[in-house]
């Protein structure tokens, strides 16, 4: 059996823990962008990443904290210790889930049941945080009850009741299942698992490829062989910044790319990972995403390299930015090595964006990230950077 523990409203959760005055208030964390809402917050339809201003026409008496990223790392440590203390064998998610395999433990921890309702009271009286759990036989039918479940709660899907609970369900709770390919299944009448899983293989893989209509079909009859994996690397390091509705200069956009390729490099070059692949991703202001991906030749963790092909490649969609507005810009690295190596070419000495990449890295450990900014960036304002797990 397999649990899936999913913290609820997690940031927004953690400024109620920390302040009594907000629990039972809508409270919204972010800045221009809402980054968490309360549950209070989300009964008016407020989701993120939605504009503050969007967000308060909805929830007018909502409350706006800014973020307090140490303070969600120290709480995300902090549930990961009980997450451990639980089990060995613990496949992070992100900072605020988690999958658990508990299936070893029943002879000295009890039932799936049990683990899971003695991990939400740990949680709650040793962090203070509420925290759902979805308990089944595969990760994917496991996080689905987490969903179902929430929020503070537990839902259990027995053995042999999967396809009870399953396919009544919306065909959007089917990993892979986004906005386009839900219009094509209800283009076709198919509205929910049960009637992906009476459609057969052949018709699925006719309809939206090869390889989505094999995986929806094997979900849709409960079919996922995956385990929970511990000890896994992270495939991409990325950043992405919001930018609201209004008006940006295209240089104002290319400032803010710069900005978010200094924190993916930062990072891997902490996590001594170099990368191939750059990736370039854009959401417009009808909220439609478009990717744009360039790979090098050799692996590399400069700044200066990374920032080259990323600049590229936003300036290649400018047509598009143009005609369509940009409320979202990120950059991803993948294609990622495993301990840092990069290829040195004659002669064989360190390149000078080396050293440069060096120091900066250090002046911003010792001294913060705002010790040293581009000079594009001044009087400029980003969201801060969100906590991620160690790789």
């Amino acid at each position: 059996m397999i649990l899936h523990a999913d913290l609820d409203s997690f940031y927004a959760s953690v400024e109620q823990r920390d302040d009594p005055a907000l629990r039972g208030r809508p409270v919204l964390v972010g800045g221009g962008v809402v980054l968490a809402a309360s549950y209070e917050a989300k009964a008016f339809g407020v989701r993120t990443p939605m504009g503050l201003a969007q967000a308060r026409a909805l929830c007018p008496h909502a409350v706006v904290v800014p973020p307090r990223m140490s303070a969600y790392s120290a709480a995300s440590k902090a549930v990961f210790a009980v997450f451990r203390d639980t089990t060995p064998i613990v496949e992070p998610i992100s900072i605020d889930e988690a999958f658990l395999e508990v299936d070893g433990l029943r002879r000295i921890s009890g039932t799936a049941e049990q683990i899971a309702r003695r991990l939400r009271a740990q949680v709650r009286a040793e962090v203070g945080l509420p925290i759902t759990v979805g308990v089944a036989r595969t990760k994917f039918l496991a996080k689905v009850a987490s969903g179902a479940g929430k929020p503070d709660g537990l839902l259990v899907v027995p053995p042999g009741a999967e396809l009870e609970f399953l396919h009544p369900l919306p065909v959007e709770k089917l990993w892979g299942v986004g906005p386009k390919t839900a219009a094509r299944l209800r283009e076709r009448q198919i509205h929910t698992v049960g009637h992906v899983a009476r459609v057969g293989e052949a018709a699925l893989v006719a309809m939206l490829g090869a390889h989505t209509g094999r995986h929806l079909h094997a979900l849709a009859h409960h079919h996922d062989p995956r385990r929970v994996t511990t000890g896994a690397r992270r495939g991409s390091i990325g950043a992405q910044c919001a930018l609201g509705r209004g008006q940006r200069t295209f240089d104002e956009v290319e400032a803010v790319l710069a900005a978010l390729v200094d924190r993916v490099t930062h990072r891997m070059r902490g996590a001594h990972r170099a990368g191939r692949t750059i990736t370039v991703r854009l959401r417009f202001d009808d909220f439609e995403r478009v990717t744009r991906s360039r790979s090098l030749l050799k692996a590399t963790m400069q700044t200066g390299a990374v920032l080259r092909t990323a600049v590229e490649l936003l300036r290649e969609a400018r047509p598009l930015i143009d005609q369509r507005g940009l409320t979202l810009v990120g950059v991803a690295v993948s294609n990622l090595d495993g301990d840092g190596a990069v290829q040195l070419e004659l002669p064989f000495t360190p390149p000078r964006e080396d050293g440069l990449d060096a120091a900066v890295d250090r002046v911003r450990d010792r001294f913060g990230a705002l010790a040293l900014r581009r000079a594009d960036m001044l009087g400029r304002e980003m969201n801060p950077s969100v906590p991620i797990l160690p790789d």
